[in-house]
């Protein structure tokens, strides 16, 4: 890791399976902060996200999870259903024959042989398993150990600001989207640098039907080769905070 005068932080939810530009933000920040005590969203990215329909558009992929209260935090959601990678799987039929497609298949065995309890818990095994993949260094940090003061939180982009703070970072890097959550003069007044990485939204790929954007990493790993998907992945760039 970089010394804490230019050490870049990425903080995100620990999303399920996600876009591939989430994995360029993780390789692209020397400490990345996981959001698990945000709260769990309903509809969000968290237990699901999307991979080509077997006709046409798309479809979602989900891990179902237990009743939970409105508030809980994402580190306290329950898996419901075991047998989610059998599910998942069974999704993925229409991919058979793609390049990727046994390897996937053999890593999300591996991950659901390992019968996790909680929803984060999944969602970093499979984080790390693909970063592996990709040949992303991956070790999570958990915002909920960091002990912030939560009474300096009076907006969205405040708890990036505090995370940054607490963790000495001199770089604060985030998706494309969400420019309008952040006070630009509030991260300068903190040195801290506020950077957003440039969308990557190239097709590549996916057959014989027309180009379908937005999609999980699964999607991306089907139909190119680990060193392939890497090379897409990384060499975006970034813009500073306008």
């Amino acid at each position: 890791m970089t010394d804490s005068q230019s050490m870049t932080l990425g903080f995100m939810q620990p999303y399920f399976l996600p876009y591939p530009g989430y994995f360029e933000l993780i390789a692209r920040s020397d400490v990345w902060l996981v959001f698990d005590d945000a709260q769990m969203i309903r509809r969000g990215w968290v237990n699901r996200n999307r991979i080509l329909h077997p006709t046409e558009g798309w479809q979602y992929v989900r891990v179902p999870v237990a009743s939970h209260r409105r508030e809980a935090p994402i580190r306290d959601i329950l898996i419901a259903e075991p047998d989610w990678g059998k599910r998942l799987i069974a999704q993925l039929a229409h991919y058979r024959g793609s390049l990727g497609y046994t390897r996937l298949v053999d890593l999300i065995e591996s991950v659901a042989a390992r019968e996790h309890r909680l929803l984060l818990d999944l969602n970093l095994d499979l984080l790390s398993e693909f970063c592996e993949l990709l040949t992303i260094p991956f070790a999570p940090k958990l915002h909920s150990e960091l002990g912030l003061d939560r009474s300096a939180i009076t907006g969205p982009g405040d708890w990036a600001l505090e995370a940054s703070r607490a963790l000495g970072a001199s770089r604060y890097l985030n998706p494309p989207g969400g420019r309008e959550l952040f006070d630009r003069e509030r991260f300068a007044q903190a040195g801290v640098e506020l950077a957003f990485l440039e969308p990557n939204d190239r097709a590549y790929d996916q057959g014989p039907r027309p180009f379908e954007p937005g999609l999980s990493i699964l999607d991306l790993l089907m139909h190119l080769s680990p060193e392939a998907a890497r090379a897409r992945i990384v060499p975006a760039k970034e813009s500073k905070a306008a």
